[in-house]
C-alpha cells in the first residue's frame, strides 16, 4: 500500500506541473507584461574602460622620514621667500589718512553741526616720500556708522531701484521713510536717504584729474539700478535750439523738467519723471551730486548702496590715473553736507595705492614669513630626532597585535 500511494502522489504532482506549464505558456504572467520575465539588455552599463571600471593605476608613496624633512624645509623656504616679497611690495605702497570732520573736534577744517550745511573747506595732504604710481585711489572713511544693522540693511525697495515700480514688500521694509510731508520718496528707505553727499574735488595741482567713473561694480550698474518706470530723456542737438525747452513735445515729449539740464560737456537734456508733483526723486534729494539724467544710475550712489560689514569702513570716491611725485601736496576742496554729530562719528579722506594682493597690509607678509619660520622649526625638530634616533622603515616592533589564547 505504501509504495503504490507514493507513486500515485508523484503522478499527481507531475500532472499538476504540466498543467501549470501549459497555462503559463498560453497566458503570460503579469510580470511578463512589464518585460520582467525576459532577459533585458543592459543599456546603462558603464563602458569597459579603466576609469569607468575603477581599474586606474594608483601611486601610494611611503612617507620616508628623509623626504618628509626635505619637503617641510622646501615649504618653509617658499613661505619665507613669499612673505619677504610681499613685505617688500607692501613697503612701496602708501595709505594716507586725513580726518577732516569729527563729532568732538570743532577745530577740524570741515566741521559741521547740522546736515546739508553746504560748508566749503580746503584740505591739503602731502603724499610723503614715495612716488605714487597709478591708479591712486581716493576714498572717504566713516567711523561708528552701522550700515550692517538689520533694520538699516533691509530698509530698501529693490523693485523700485530696478525700475519696476514699487512693491508692497519693499515699501513695508522702507518704513518709516516712504514719504515726507505727503510726498512719496523714490527711492525709499534708510540706505538711499542717508546717502553720503559730501562733494570732494581735486583743485591743485591742476594737472591732476580726479576720475569719478569706474568706481562701482559693473554688475551693479548693469543689473541693479534702473531709472523709474516711465522715465525718458532726450538730448538736444543744441542748447540754443528753439525746440530745446521743457514745454516742447520734441523728442517724445511732454517733459516734466522746468528747464533743460546741461551736463559737464555742455550738452542739454530734456527729461520726464512720472508723478513728479507727488514724488521726490533722488536728484531732488541730492541735487549737489545726482543729476536728473543719471538719477539712481549714479556710481557714487551705487557705491553707497553696497553696504559695509563693519561700522568703520571706506568707500571709493575716485582715482587718479597719473604718477604723483614724492612730497607733492594735493589740495582738495570739500563741500561738507553729511553730518556725523548724530551718531558720534568721524569722516576722513584717504589716499592709497595698491598692488596685486590689494591695498597696504602690514600683517599679510609678516604672517606668511612666520609660517615659513614655523616650517623650518618643525623640519629641524624632525631632522634632529631622525639623526639621533632613526626609525627603520617597516620595523615590526611598532606593530600592535593581540595574541590569541
Amino acid at each position: 500500500r505504501g509504495p503504490k500511494s507514493q507513486s500515485n502522489s508523484e503522478k499527481q504532482n507531475q500532472t499538476a506541473k504540466r498543467t501549470m506549464e501549459g497555462a503559463s505558456a498560453k497566458e503570460p504572467r503579469d510580470d511578463d507584461s512589464f518585460g520582467l520575465g525576459k532577459e533585458n539588455k543592459q543599456t546603462r552599463r558603464p563602458a569597459d574602460t579603466a576609469i569607468r571600471q575603477q581599474r586606474m593605476k594608483s601611486w601610494q608613496p611611503i612617507l620616508d622620514p628623509v623626504y618628509v624633512i626635505i619637503g617641510v624645509f622646501v615649504l618653509g623656504a617658499v613661505f619665507v621667500g613669499t612673505g619677504k616679497h610681499l613685505e617688500a611690495e607692501n613697503s612701496n605702497l602708501v595709505d594716507i589718512r586725513h580726518v577732516y570732520d569729527t563729532y568732538n573736534d570743532p577745530t577740524k577744517e570741515c566741521h559741521i553741526d547740522q546736515p546739508n550745511a553746504n560748508k566749503t573747506c580746503v584740505v591739503e595732504i602731502n603724499v610723503g616720500p614715495l612716488d605714487l604710481e597709478p591708479p591712486v585711489l581716493i576714498h572717504y572713511e566713516i567711523q561708528n556708522f552701522y550700515q550692517n544693522h538689520r533694520k538699516y540693511l533691509f530698509s530698501v525697495d529693490w523693485s523700485q531701484l530696478h525700475g519696476k515700480g514699487e512693491s508692497s514688500l519693499g515699501q513695508s521694509s522702507c518704513l518709516p521713510l516712504t514719504s515726507l510731508g505727503g510726498i512719496s520718496l523714490n527711492p525709499c528707505g534708510l540706505i538711499a536717504n542717508t546717502f553720503f553727499n559730501d562733494v570732494i574735488s581735486l583743485i591743485n595741482p591742476t594737472q591732476y584729474y580726479l576720475n569719478e567713473t569706474g568706481i562701482a561694480w559693473s554688475s551693479d550698474m548693469d543689473q541693479k539700478f534702473q531709472q523709474p518706470l516711465g522715465f525718458k530723456k532726450y538730448q538736444c542737438s543744441s542748447c540754443n535750439d528753439a525746440e530745446c525747452t521743457c514745454t516742447s513735445t520734441t523728442g517724445g515729449g511732454p517733459w516734466s523738467c522746468k528747464e533743460p539740464y546741461q551736463d559737464n560737456q555742455g550738452q542739454c537734456w530734456l527729461y520726464y519723471y512720472p508723478n513728479e508733483d507727488t514724488t521726490q526723486y533722488l536728484y531732488e534729494t541730492y541735487g549737489n551730486i545726482i543729476n536728473p539724467v543719471e538719477g539712481v544710475v549714479n556710481e557714487h550712489f551705487a557705491v553707497w548702496m553696497r553696504t559695509a560689514t563693519l561700522p568703520t569702513f571706506r568707500k571709493l570716491y575716485g582715482w587718479i590715473d597719473q604718477t604723483i611725485p614724492a612730497n607733492t601736496v594735493l589740495t582738495f576742496e570739500i563741500t561738507a553736507n553729511w553730518d556725523v554729530q548724530s551718531f558720534k562719528g568721524t569722516k576722513a579722506l584717504l589716499i592709497s595705492t595698491t598692488y596685486a594682493m590689494g591695498g597696504k597690509n602690514d600683517v599679510l607678509g609678516q604672517m606668511i614669513f612666520w609660517i615659513g619660520i614655523a616650517f623650518f622649526a618643525v623640519g629641524a625638530l624632525f631632522g634632529i630626532k631622525h639623526a639621533w634616533k632613526p626609525r627603520r622603515l617597516g620595523d615590526p616592533k611598532y606593530l600592535k597585535h593581540v595574541k590569541e589564547e
